[in-house]
C-alpha cells in the first residue's frame, strides 16, 4: 500500500480506516459575523458520523461554554434538546455582543461504545469571528484536558489551504498521535467516497504534536485528535478504557474568482 506524504518535514502520513469514526460536532450557523443583523448564531451540537450522516445519541453535555477575550461564560442552561431521526441532539441561539473571537466548547458525558469496549469523551470546540476581531485563536483553551490548537488562523481559510494544528494532552504536545479528519457535507446530505476506507482520513502528528491537512473542498471539516486517558471508568463491574478526543471544527471557504475592478 502506498503512503502519501503531504509535507516531508511533518513526519505524517494519510492512511485509510475502515471503521466509522465518531465525532463530537459543534456547528454554528455561520463561521463569521460581520453585520449586526446576523449577530445571532445558532449552534448545533451532536455526536455523529459526519461524512455518512449516521447518528448517535448525545446526552446533555457535562459542560457547554463560550470563551470571549479569555473569559468563560456558561451556556449549559441555554441548550435545548432536539431530535434528528431517532437520535438526541442539542442546539442553542447565541447573541454576539461585539467584536472578538468567540470560542464555543462542549464537554460531553462519557459515551459507552460496546463495539470498542471503551468510553469516549470528545472535547469539542469551534470558533466564530465577529466584526474582524479574531485575536487569541493560537492560544490553548484554559483547563481543557485535550485539544487541537490552530497554528493558522482558522477563520480565514480557503479550500485547498493547508491547515496546521498542534495536539495537546494535559497541556503537552502529543507526538505520533492520530488525528481523524472528516468532511460534513451539510444538513440532510451524505458524502460520496470511492471506497469506504476513504471516508475518514488519518494524519499523524510529528515530534512537536503538529499535523498538516489540506481539504479538497469547502465547508466544515472536523479534526479529532484521539488519545487514551490515564484513567478508567467502571462499567458492569469492570474498569474500562477511555478514549479522549480533542475535536476542532474549521470552516474552509470556496475561493472566489476575480472580477473586473469596475464591478466593485
Amino acid at each position: 500500500m502506498k503512503k502519501f506524504t503531504i509535507l516531508p518535514i511533518a513526519f505524517l502520513l494519510l492512511a485509510p480506516t475502515i471503521c466509522l469514526a465518531h465525532f463530537g460536532m459543534l456547528i454554528p450557523s455561520a463561521p463569521t459575523v460581520m453585520e449586526t443583523k446576523d449577530s445571532t448564531v445558532t449552534l448545533d451540537a451532536r455526536f455523529w458520523h459526519p461524512f455518512e450522516g449516521q447518528g448517535m445519541n448525545l446526552e446533555k453535555p457535562k459542560s457547554f461554554q463560550v470563551y470571549v477575550n479569555g473569559k468563560a461564560n456558561d451556556l449549559l442552561s441555554a441548550l435545548k434538546e432536539s431530535k434528528d431521526g431517532n437520535f438526541k441532539t442539542w442546539s442553542l441561539s447565541y447573541k454576539i455582543a461585539g467584536p472578538g473571537l468567540y470560542e464555543f466548547v462542549m464537554e460531553p458525558q462519557p459515551y459507552w461504545e460496546p463495539e470498542e469496549d471503551k468510553y469516549i469523551i470528545h472535547y469539542t470546540k469551534v470558533y466564530v469571528d465577529a466584526y474582524g476581531d479574531s485575536e487569541g485563536w493560537d492560544q490553548p483553551t484554559p483547563g481543557l484536558k485535550t485539544e487541537i490548537v490552530p497554528l493558522v488562523k482558522p477563520g480565514a481559510l480557503y479550500a485547498g489551504n493547508v491547515f496546521v494544528g498542534r495536539v495537546l494532552l494535559d497541556g503537552k504536545p502529543v507526538a505520533g498521535g492520530e488525528v481523524e479528519v472528516e468532511w460534513r457535507p451539510g444538513s440532510g446530505k451524505i458524502g460520496q467516497a470511492p471506497y469506504e476506507s476513504m471516508v475518514t482520513q488519518v494524519v499523524l502528528t510529528d515530534d512537536d504534536g503538529i499535523f498538516y491537512y489540506s481539504p479538497p473542498t469547502d465547508g466544515w471539516w472536523g479534526f479529532a485528535a484521539l488519545n487514551d486517558a490515564d484513567y478508567k471508568i467502571p462499567f458492569e463491574g469492570k474498569d474500562r478504557d477511555v478514549e479522549l478526543g480533542g475535536v476542532l471544527w474549521v470552516y474552509f471557504h470556496k475561493f472566489q474568482p476575480a472580477v473586473a475592478a469596475s464591478a466593485k
